[in-house]
């Protein structure tokens, strides 16, 4: 079975290939960290050779899940290094950005045989942690093998995601039995993941690291000025700001002209979008200048002004979370096309009205949650989205009312951390590493 995955992931690679090389060229994806993706770490990055927790965060969402763990993980093992890696550059950004505690930074290795066992005798991990449901067969089987416990921590099976899991369910069987401990976000998952051949004793419900993340995105006070992204826009009171984050494409037009049409009951008003991939960045800026939109780049903006434009492309990464603060309503892109939809929570942290589209099948359940409360308006299509904009934009009770709604269920949904924490403490107790370094012989 492992051979034929192995060769699958070989067929794969090697027809992708063109693509990486477009890139590479391109936008210079993939050229630095190639060397790392191929096990060969820094000669620097584990010197000593001390052993590790190992954390892997895909991208950017998964990469602030982890904030909610790392430090807390870094108090309770003071004798193990803690390393993180990630699998985008965009995850590696906000990474070193966000997560402070992590003695280092490194991009996931390919998942064969030779290269996942080079990676983990540089790491030299007591524990691999998997944020979301990353399953990766050869790296899980290789720690099997060198006695790494391994555990999945915010683990979720979408009901996208889940009809594709069952048809290659038995392969998907075996690899779960290199899973050591399942920390799900919700009953739901947690049974769509037995069904699919997990051990039920390894599966727990912890419920949703992404709350308990959240408060280090919202620490910062108001009168801090905020966060530095927000000298950036130093927006009047009176001028209203959407917020289109993480948008797919075919969302920008939808959202652009739906601003527009709204633009005449509100002409001050401000719209930024911030693409969720930034090899699209000068696409969406040419759509909105297309539009007929004054637009400039987040790159561009003077400190301390308010922005002269209609429209601003937030060509930066990493500062989305933080400049919802700003927003006076927030639509969550990806969830006008079938993609899956994205993150609703940090804009809820902030207290902001949001607005989302019908396809949030990766977060179903908060989506549902969001709407029985009435703590979120779900739009369809373009009208309906400018109707939302054109209510919320005239009705200021309405906005306080979501916003107080969407900021109650996240005060109210904390507690995921802890519980993740006693299951990695049932795997690997605390205090059993030694903080001496190897003795090393120098010549």
């Amino acid at each position: 079975m492992y051979l034929l995955y192995t060769c699958v992931v070989l067929v794969l690679f090697v027809v992708l290939a063109p693509y990486f090389v477009y890139q590479a060229l391109r936008y210079r994806k993939y050229v630095i960290s190639l060397r790392q993706r191929l096990g060969y770490l820094p000669v620097s990055f584990n010197f000593d050779g001390e052993e590790s927790i190992w954390i892997h965060a895909v991208s950017v969402g998964e990469a602030l899940t982890a904030r909610a763990i790392v430090g807390e993980l870094k108090k309770r093992y003071p004798g193990l290094r803690l390393f993180v890696s990630t699998t985008t550059i965009a995850g590696q950004q906000v990474a070193s950005r966000e997560i402070k505690d992590a003695d280092a930074l490194f991009y996931f290795p390919i998942d064969f045989p030779f290269i996942v066992n080079r990676t983990l005798r540089l790491v030299k991990p007591r524990l691999f942690i998997m944020m979301e449901t990353e399953i990766w067969p050869c790296l899980l089987r290789a720690c099997r093998r060198e006695g790494v416990r391994t555990a999945v921590a915010n683990g979720r099976i979408s009901s996208r995601s889940y009809p594709r899991y069952r048809l290659v369910r038995p392969l998907f069987r075996r690899v779960l039995a290199d899973v050591d401990r399942f920390c799900m976000q919700s009953r739901e998952s947690a049974d769509r993941l037995i069904d699919l051949g997990a051990d039920p004793a390894r599966v727990i419900v912890t419920g949703n690291l992404k709350f308990d993340a959240l408060p280090a995105a919202t620490t910062l006070g108001p009168d801090r000025g905020m966060h530095r992204v927000l000298r950036f826009f130093r927006v009047p009171e009176n001028r209203p700001v959407v917020i289109a984050g993480s948008t797919m494409r075919g969302e920008e037009i939808v959202v652009l002209r739906a601003f527009e049409r709204v633009r005449a009951h509100a002409p001050r008003a401000l719209l930024v979008i911030a693409p969720r991939h930034p090899e699209r960045f000068d696409e969406v800026e040419r759509l909105a200048r297309d539009e007929g939109f004054r637009t400039v780049r987040r790159s561009q903006l003077t400190i301390d002004e308010d922005p002269p434009a209609d429209v601003v492309v937030l060509d930066t990464i990493g500062e989305l979370a933080h400049l919802y603060r700003v927003g006076t309503i927030v639509f969550v892109g990806g969830s006008l096309v079938p993609t899956g939809g994205h993150n609703i929570l940090e804009p809820a942290a902030f207290g902001r009205p949001i607005l989302f589209g019908p396809h949030m099948q990766n977060f179903a359940d908060i989506a549902a949650t969001f709407l029985e409360a009435n703590a979120a308006m779900q739009v369809r299509d373009e009208w309906e989205l400018e109707a939302a904009f054109r209510e919320l934009l005239g009705d200021p009770a309405r906005r306080n009312a979501l916003g107080r709604a969407a900021q109650a269920i996240v005060d109210a949904n904390h507690g995921a951390r802890e519980r993740t924490l006693e299951a990695i403490a049932a795997l690997l107790p605390p205090g059993g590493a030694s903080k001496l370094r190897p003795f090393r012989i120098v010549r």
